[in-house]
């Protein structure tokens, strides 16, 4: 059964930093593609970066510059380095991973708040 689990959000002042980690487990295919969605309350799911074998990476407008999206293929890890972070990006951030067999997973969410 695949599982993916994110760590690493909590409370940050804002112009803070957060690294966020994402561990995927429990597949037989190796990862084609990643990304990092957040949702703030009351808002929809909206997409922060991605990350695709042997492509490059993208990033929403809001957090080129400060965010850096990154993976260990060996360790089946993906990460999100969030540098500079505002009050307005408080929000869940979840783990999305994609494998080669075409599917896709969700993360759990973790929690990121960002006090002013």
């Amino acid at each position: 059964q695949v599982q993916l689990v994110e760590s690493g959000g909590g409370l940050v002042q804002a112009g803070g930093s957060l690294r966020l980690s994402c561990a995927a487990s429990g597949s037989g295919f190796s990862i084609s593609g990643a990304g990092w969605y957040r949702q703030a309350p009351g808002k929809q799911r909206e997409l922060v970066a991605t990350i695709v074998t042997n492509g490059p990476r993208n990033y929403a407008g809001s957090v080129k510059g400060r965010f850096t999206i990154s993976r260990d293929n060996a360790k089946n890890m993906v990460y999100l380095q969030m540098n500079n972070l505002k009050p307005e990006e408080a929000a869940v951030y979840y783990c999305n991973v994609m494998y080669y067999s075409g599917t896709t997973y969700w993360g759990q969410g973790t929690q990121v708040t960002v006090s002013s």
